[in-house]
Protein backbone atom coordinates (compact mmCIF):
# COMPACT_ATOMS: atom_id res chain seq x y z
CA UNK A 1 0.00 0.00 0.00
CA UNK A 2 1.27 3.33 -0.48
CA UNK A 3 1.05 6.36 1.97
CA UNK A 4 -1.47 8.95 1.49
CA UNK A 5 -0.22 12.04 -0.41
CA UNK A 6 3.16 10.24 -1.45
CA UNK A 7 4.74 11.40 -4.59
CA UNK A 8 4.13 9.06 -7.31
CA UNK A 9 6.80 6.84 -9.37
CA UNK A 10 6.26 7.87 -13.20
CA UNK A 11 7.69 6.08 -15.77
CA UNK A 12 6.89 6.54 -19.79
CA UNK A 13 5.99 4.02 -22.05
CA UNK A 14 5.97 3.95 -25.54
CA UNK A 15 5.34 0.23 -26.53
CA UNK A 16 8.89 -0.85 -27.15
CA UNK A 17 10.73 -3.53 -24.77
CA UNK A 18 12.75 -0.93 -23.40
CA UNK A 19 9.85 0.86 -21.93
CA UNK A 20 8.39 -2.04 -20.39
CA UNK A 21 11.71 -3.13 -18.99
CA UNK A 22 11.70 0.44 -17.28
CA UNK A 23 8.44 -0.21 -16.36
CA UNK A 24 9.18 -3.43 -14.57
CA UNK A 25 12.14 -1.51 -12.46
CA UNK A 26 9.84 1.46 -11.91
CA UNK A 27 7.15 -0.89 -9.78
CA UNK A 28 9.59 -2.33 -7.86
CA UNK A 29 11.25 1.12 -6.84
CA UNK A 30 7.42 2.58 -6.52
CA UNK A 31 7.45 -0.75 -4.05
CA UNK A 32 10.77 0.16 -2.03
CA UNK A 33 9.47 3.60 -1.93
CA UNK A 34 6.18 2.59 -0.67
CA UNK A 35 4.26 4.58 -3.34
CA UNK A 36 2.01 4.20 -6.37
CA UNK A 37 3.07 3.50 -9.82
CA UNK A 38 2.02 6.36 -12.79
CA UNK A 39 2.50 5.03 -16.20
CA UNK A 40 1.84 7.57 -18.55
CA UNK A 41 2.12 7.90 -22.79
CA UNK A 42 3.09 11.17 -24.65
CA UNK A 43 0.86 11.08 -27.31
CA UNK A 44 2.29 13.96 -30.54
CA UNK A 45 -0.95 12.45 -32.60
CA UNK A 46 -3.47 13.90 -30.11
CA UNK A 47 -2.22 17.16 -31.17
CA UNK A 48 -4.23 19.46 -33.53
CA UNK A 49 -1.78 19.60 -36.02
CA UNK A 50 1.85 17.83 -36.78
CA UNK A 51 4.60 19.60 -34.94
CA UNK A 52 6.75 19.78 -37.84
CA UNK A 53 4.10 20.84 -40.14
CA UNK A 54 1.88 23.58 -38.26
CA UNK A 55 -0.68 23.48 -40.82
CA UNK A 56 -1.30 19.98 -41.66
CA UNK A 57 -3.80 17.88 -39.58
CA UNK A 58 -4.18 14.35 -39.50
CA UNK A 59 -7.13 12.07 -40.36
CA UNK A 60 -9.69 11.43 -37.45
CA UNK A 61 -9.21 7.42 -38.43
CA UNK A 62 -5.51 8.01 -37.46
CA UNK A 63 -6.27 9.37 -33.67
CA UNK A 64 -8.47 6.71 -33.65
CA UNK A 65 -5.72 3.75 -34.21
CA UNK A 66 -3.27 5.31 -31.93
CA UNK A 67 -5.45 5.71 -29.07
CA UNK A 68 -6.91 1.75 -29.37
CA UNK A 69 -2.79 0.98 -29.34
CA UNK A 70 -2.14 3.11 -26.36
CA UNK A 71 -4.98 2.21 -24.67
CA UNK A 72 -3.47 -1.65 -25.29
CA UNK A 73 -0.11 -0.50 -24.02
CA UNK A 74 -1.55 0.76 -20.95
CA UNK A 75 -3.55 -2.10 -20.20
CA UNK A 76 -0.65 -4.36 -20.63
CA UNK A 77 1.56 -2.01 -18.60
CA UNK A 78 -0.80 -2.01 -15.21
CA UNK A 79 -0.98 -6.00 -15.97
CA UNK A 80 2.61 -6.09 -16.40
CA UNK A 81 3.04 -4.33 -12.92
CA UNK A 82 0.80 -6.17 -11.22
CA UNK A 83 2.72 -9.33 -11.98
CA UNK A 84 6.36 -7.90 -11.18
CA UNK A 85 4.62 -6.31 -7.79
CA UNK A 86 1.54 -7.75 -6.82
CA UNK A 87 0.16 -5.69 -4.84
CA UNK A 88 0.99 -2.67 -6.81
CA UNK A 89 -1.29 0.67 -6.85
CA UNK A 90 -0.73 1.67 -10.26
CA UNK A 91 -2.61 4.64 -12.35
CA UNK A 92 -2.21 4.72 -16.14
CA UNK A 93 -2.67 7.97 -18.55
CA UNK A 94 -2.82 9.07 -22.04
CA UNK A 95 -1.49 12.31 -22.44
CA UNK A 96 -1.54 14.81 -25.17
CA UNK A 97 1.50 16.73 -25.74
CA UNK A 98 5.40 15.48 -27.17
CA UNK A 99 7.59 13.25 -24.72
CA UNK A 100 9.66 16.73 -23.54
CA UNK A 101 6.70 18.25 -22.69
CA UNK A 102 5.22 15.33 -21.29
CA UNK A 103 7.82 14.23 -19.16
CA UNK A 104 8.92 17.77 -17.64
CA UNK A 105 5.56 18.28 -15.92
CA UNK A 106 5.13 14.86 -14.67
CA UNK A 107 8.50 15.54 -13.27
CA UNK A 108 6.36 18.48 -11.10
CA UNK A 109 4.52 16.17 -9.05
CA UNK A 110 6.87 12.86 -8.78
CA UNK A 111 9.54 11.49 -6.72
CA UNK A 112 11.52 9.98 -9.58
CA UNK A 113 11.22 9.85 -13.51
CA UNK A 114 11.64 6.58 -15.07
CA UNK A 115 12.84 6.17 -18.89
CA UNK A 116 14.15 3.15 -21.06
CA UNK A 117 17.65 3.45 -23.11
CA UNK A 118 15.48 2.99 -26.69
CA UNK A 119 12.08 3.84 -27.66
CA UNK A 120 9.55 4.23 -30.30
CA UNK A 121 6.35 7.06 -31.15
CA UNK A 122 5.88 9.76 -28.69
CA UNK A 123 9.63 8.65 -26.64
CA UNK A 124 11.58 7.47 -29.58
CA UNK A 125 14.98 8.23 -29.15
CA UNK A 126 15.34 9.25 -25.77
CA UNK A 127 18.27 9.13 -24.64
CA UNK A 128 20.46 9.86 -27.92
CA UNK A 129 18.17 12.64 -28.52
CA UNK A 130 17.12 16.21 -26.74
CA UNK A 131 14.00 14.70 -24.98
CA UNK A 132 16.53 13.30 -22.13
CA UNK A 133 18.79 16.50 -22.10
CA UNK A 134 15.80 18.15 -21.35
CA UNK A 135 14.31 16.06 -18.57
CA UNK A 136 18.11 16.15 -16.81
CA UNK A 137 17.89 20.15 -17.56
CA UNK A 138 14.25 21.07 -16.80
CA UNK A 139 13.03 18.16 -14.70
CA UNK A 140 11.68 18.77 -11.28
CA UNK A 141 12.78 15.25 -9.57
CA UNK A 142 15.45 12.60 -9.66
CA UNK A 143 15.43 10.84 -13.34
CA UNK A 144 16.40 7.09 -13.53
CA UNK A 145 17.54 6.23 -16.83
CA UNK A 146 17.54 2.48 -17.43
CA UNK A 147 20.42 0.58 -19.07
CA UNK A 148 21.01 -3.24 -20.15
CA UNK A 149 18.79 -6.16 -19.42
CA UNK A 150 17.08 -5.81 -16.32
CA UNK A 151 18.29 -8.81 -14.51
CA UNK A 152 16.02 -8.14 -11.30
CA UNK A 153 16.48 -10.69 -8.51
CA UNK A 154 19.58 -11.74 -10.12
CA UNK A 155 21.76 -8.64 -9.52
CA UNK A 156 19.24 -8.17 -5.92
CA UNK A 157 22.54 -8.51 -3.95
CA UNK A 158 25.06 -6.44 -5.27
CA UNK A 159 25.77 -2.73 -4.13
CA UNK A 160 24.62 0.60 -5.32
CA UNK A 161 27.23 2.88 -6.12
CA UNK A 162 27.50 6.67 -5.62
CA UNK A 163 29.74 9.02 -6.92
CA UNK A 164 31.12 11.59 -4.54
CA UNK A 165 32.71 14.98 -4.99
CA UNK A 166 32.41 16.80 -1.71
CA UNK A 167 29.49 19.49 -3.18
CA UNK A 168 26.49 20.54 -1.91
CA UNK A 169 25.65 19.68 -5.22
CA UNK A 170 26.25 16.15 -4.09
CA UNK A 171 24.01 15.77 -1.35
CA UNK A 172 20.61 14.97 -3.27
CA UNK A 173 22.83 11.91 -4.67
CA UNK A 174 23.66 10.95 -1.12
CA UNK A 175 20.87 11.03 0.07
CA UNK A 176 18.68 9.34 -2.73
CA UNK A 177 21.72 6.45 -3.00
CA UNK A 178 21.83 5.86 1.53
CA UNK A 179 17.78 5.80 0.89
CA UNK A 180 18.06 2.97 -2.38
CA UNK A 181 20.27 0.81 -0.32
CA UNK A 182 18.64 0.68 2.83
CA UNK A 183 15.42 -0.08 1.35
CA UNK A 184 17.38 -2.84 -0.64
CA UNK A 185 19.20 -4.24 2.29
CA UNK A 186 22.66 -4.28 0.52
CA UNK A 187 26.11 -2.25 0.89
CA UNK A 188 26.89 1.57 -0.46
CA UNK A 189 29.79 1.93 -2.44
CA UNK A 190 30.68 5.87 -1.95
CA UNK A 191 33.37 6.54 -5.26
CA UNK A 192 35.20 9.58 -5.15
CA UNK A 193 37.25 10.23 -7.97
CA UNK A 194 40.06 12.70 -8.94
CA UNK A 195 42.21 13.54 -11.88
CA UNK A 196 44.44 16.17 -11.89
CA UNK A 197 46.21 15.61 -15.59
CA UNK A 198 44.71 18.62 -17.61
CA UNK A 199 47.83 20.29 -18.89
CA UNK A 200 50.97 18.45 -19.76
CA UNK A 201 49.74 15.07 -18.41
CA UNK A 202 52.86 12.71 -18.14
CA UNK A 203 54.70 15.64 -17.02
CA UNK A 204 51.92 16.23 -14.10
CA UNK A 205 51.68 12.61 -13.73
CA UNK A 206 55.52 11.99 -12.85
CA UNK A 207 55.10 15.23 -10.28
CA UNK A 208 52.20 13.15 -8.54
CA UNK A 209 54.15 10.21 -8.64
CA UNK A 210 56.23 11.48 -6.08
CA UNK A 211 53.69 12.07 -3.26
CA UNK A 212 51.20 9.71 -4.20
CA UNK A 213 50.47 8.25 -0.86
CA UNK A 214 50.50 11.47 0.60
CA UNK A 215 47.63 12.80 -2.32
CA UNK A 216 46.09 9.17 -1.87
CA UNK A 217 45.43 9.93 2.05
CA UNK A 218 43.82 13.60 1.58
CA UNK A 219 41.11 11.89 -1.08
CA UNK A 220 40.27 9.13 1.40
CA UNK A 221 40.42 11.77 4.21
CA UNK A 222 38.27 13.94 2.51
CA UNK A 223 35.76 11.76 1.16
CA UNK A 224 35.47 10.14 4.77
CA UNK A 225 34.45 13.54 6.29
CA UNK A 226 32.11 13.86 3.49
CA UNK A 227 30.48 10.61 4.13
CA UNK A 228 30.31 11.20 8.35
CA UNK A 229 27.20 12.67 8.85
CA UNK A 230 25.05 10.31 6.40
CA UNK A 231 26.76 7.70 8.41
CA UNK A 232 24.95 8.66 11.88
CA UNK A 233 21.70 9.34 9.48
CA UNK A 234 21.73 5.77 8.05
CA UNK A 235 23.44 3.52 10.73
CA UNK A 236 22.21 0.39 9.35
CA UNK A 237 23.95 0.78 6.13
CA UNK A 238 27.13 -1.18 5.23
CA UNK A 239 29.38 1.48 3.35
CA UNK A 240 32.20 0.42 2.12
CA UNK A 241 34.44 4.10 0.55
CA UNK A 242 36.74 4.04 -2.62
CA UNK A 243 39.24 6.71 -3.57
CA UNK A 244 40.44 6.09 -6.38
CA UNK A 245 42.80 8.12 -8.92
CA UNK A 246 41.61 8.72 -12.98
CA UNK A 247 39.15 10.13 -15.43
CA UNK A 248 35.64 9.59 -13.25
CA UNK A 249 33.61 8.05 -16.26
CA UNK A 250 35.99 5.78 -16.49
CA UNK A 251 36.40 4.98 -12.61
CA UNK A 252 32.55 4.80 -12.56
CA UNK A 253 31.98 2.50 -15.02
CA UNK A 254 34.76 0.13 -13.86
CA UNK A 255 31.88 0.10 -10.81
CA UNK A 256 29.23 -0.09 -12.80
CA UNK A 257 29.98 -3.56 -13.50
CA UNK A 258 29.18 -4.95 -10.37
CA UNK A 259 26.45 -2.75 -9.12
CA UNK A 260 22.48 -3.11 -9.36
CA UNK A 261 22.52 0.86 -9.57
CA UNK A 262 24.58 3.76 -10.34
CA UNK A 263 23.60 7.65 -8.48
CA UNK A 264 24.83 10.78 -9.32
CA UNK A 265 24.36 14.51 -8.95
CA UNK A 266 22.67 16.80 -11.02
CA UNK A 267 25.64 19.18 -9.96
CA UNK A 268 29.40 18.97 -8.67
CA UNK A 269 32.79 20.13 -8.96
CA UNK A 270 35.84 18.25 -9.03
CA UNK A 271 35.85 15.62 -11.33
CA UNK A 272 31.99 15.35 -11.27
CA UNK A 273 31.48 18.79 -12.41
CA UNK A 274 29.16 19.32 -15.30
CA UNK A 275 27.60 16.24 -15.11
CA UNK A 276 24.52 16.75 -16.66
CA UNK A 277 26.31 18.81 -19.57
CA UNK A 278 29.22 17.11 -20.55
CA UNK A 279 31.33 13.89 -21.57
CA UNK A 280 31.14 11.63 -18.01
CA UNK A 281 27.30 11.76 -17.98
CA UNK A 282 26.97 11.26 -21.44
CA UNK A 283 29.33 8.13 -21.55
CA UNK A 284 27.46 6.72 -18.26
CA UNK A 285 24.34 6.78 -19.65
CA UNK A 286 25.39 5.62 -22.96
CA UNK A 287 27.10 2.97 -21.49
CA UNK A 288 26.37 2.45 -17.92
CA UNK A 289 25.72 -1.87 -17.89
CA UNK A 290 23.62 -0.72 -14.53
CA UNK A 291 20.26 2.10 -14.26
CA UNK A 292 21.95 4.93 -13.70
CA UNK A 293 20.12 7.59 -11.35
CA UNK A 294 20.64 11.06 -11.59
CA UNK A 295 19.74 13.02 -8.33
CA UNK A 296 18.82 16.90 -7.77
Amino acid sequence: MSTPGSKPVVVGIDGSPASFQALRWAAREASYRGTRLRVVHGDVSALTHVPEMPGVSLPESYHHAVRRQVEQWLRKAAETAGVEVPDAEVDTEMRTGSARTVLIDESKTAQLMVVGSRGLGGFSGLILGSVAVALCRHGHCPVAVLRGPDNGAAIAEQPVVVGVDGSRGGEPALTWAFEAAAARSVELVALHAWHDMVVGEMWTRAQADDSWGSVQDDEERLLAENLAGWRETYPDVAVRQVASYGKPARVLLEHAQNAQLMVLGARGRGGFAGLLLGSTSQTLIHHSPCPVVVAR
